[in-house]
């Protein structure tokens, strides 16, 4: 996201920069949140009453969750993430370029910032992020990152690991060109983090638990590696989608385009997935293939006839040319010398 949300800044000023993302980001929270939420609240009520098997449920309502703390974001707390992010870039970056007009404040950032990508990542951001992991009691150390869901002010554990990679996307792409060490390391970079995965695995166990690590030895242990292996996996992957997956492909390009309606209908469809197949007497991989498959039918179809060419794909991806025009095979014409 910082990466990206650099590259349109500089491509189309601060006003073509906010707009745009006012039409991609906010525009989409508040219009899909008062359907998302009542969706998923609606999907848990039903669960609750199928698993009541007929007896009366609580009568007791519960607390108000409309408030500054405990406003209920949902998944699309990415989006409520991203603005402000994107609020305190501009800030922060009208500031250095105030401060910094012939350039060299951030000409002397590019040095770091190579010699991390290039000598020390992903070790040396794991040391913050493990220090950060361990500051209070609230980590559900199993779980990963404390998902800034409820509540309009993110926690601080959420803002700093998230902005901090937001923060050296943006700087990454001021040199371009470092993305080469990450495609060119990324067999390393993922076999680091298979390694602090199996690490974490091992300490923790297998088994999902909210419960606090005995020894505060294991809890510094287990975020290290987690740490590490959250910033491996994020370079492996970004290097190893730069190895193979950086040419066009027609099926990855529609796949990208349709993710973000994804991204917002999937919880709770797949909530109400998970409710039908409940009562059902199959095994768990059996029920789990099942959902993911009736889950990616009903997105991408309600992708291509509700959304691709309408104006809510308009307002998620910009806008596409007609129907027969986008889905017609492309024409190839012959090469010019």
């Amino acid at each position: 996201a910082g990466f990206f949300g650099r590259m349109l800044l500089q491509r189309r000023g601060v006003g073509g920069f906010v707009k745009d993302r006012f039409g991609r980001i906010v525009l989409p929270f508040v219009s899909f949140w008062p359907i998302v939420f009542p969706a998923i609240v609606a999907v848990l009520i039903w669960g609750a009453i199928q698993t009541a098997g007929g007896q009366p449920l609580p009568a007791e309502p519960p607390p108000n969750p409309f408030t500054v703390e405990a406003f209920p974001l949902t998944h699309l707390w990415f989006l409520h993430v991203l603005v402000i992010f994107y609020a305190a870039a501009l800030m922060l970056r009208g500031l250095v370029v105030a401060v910094d007009r012939g350039g060299a404040l951030r000409r002397g950032l590019d040095r770091p910032v190579r010699f991390l990508v290039e000598n020390w990542a992903p070790i040396l951001p794991a040391l913050p992020t493990a220090a950060l992991l361990c500051v209070g009691n609230s980590w559900p150390l199993w779980f990963g990152v404390h998902t800034p869901d409820t509540g309009l002010i993110p926690n601080v554990q959420a803002l700093a690991i998230y902005g901090a990679a937001f923060g050296l996307g943006w700087l990454v792409n001021r040199q371009t060109a470092l993305l080469e060490v990450w495609r060119r390391r990324w067999p390393f970079h993922i076999l680091l983090a298979v390694v602090a995965t199996v690490a974490c695995l091992a300490i923790i166990g297998v088994e999902p638990t909210i419960k606090p690590l005995a020894e505060p030895n294991l809890t510094w242990a287990y975020s290290l590696a987690y740490a590490l292996g959250l910033w491996s996996w994020t370079f492996g992957l970004i290097g190893a989608g730069l190895a193979f997956f950086s040419g066009h492909s027609p099926a990855r390009r529609y796949l990208a385009d349709a993710s973000y309606w994804i991204y917002i209908v999937h919880l709770p469809l797949v909530m109400a997935l998970q409710v039908l197949v409940a009562p059902l007497d199959w095994s768990w991989p059996l029920k789990f293939a099942a959902i993911l498959a009736a889950a990616f039918v009903i997105m991408l179809a309600t992708y291509q006839l509700l959304v691709r060419h309408g104006f809510i794909g308009h307002m998620l991806n910009g806008k596409r040319p007609s129907r027969d025009k986008a889905d017609a095979p492309p024409v190839l014409q012959p090469e010019t010398p």
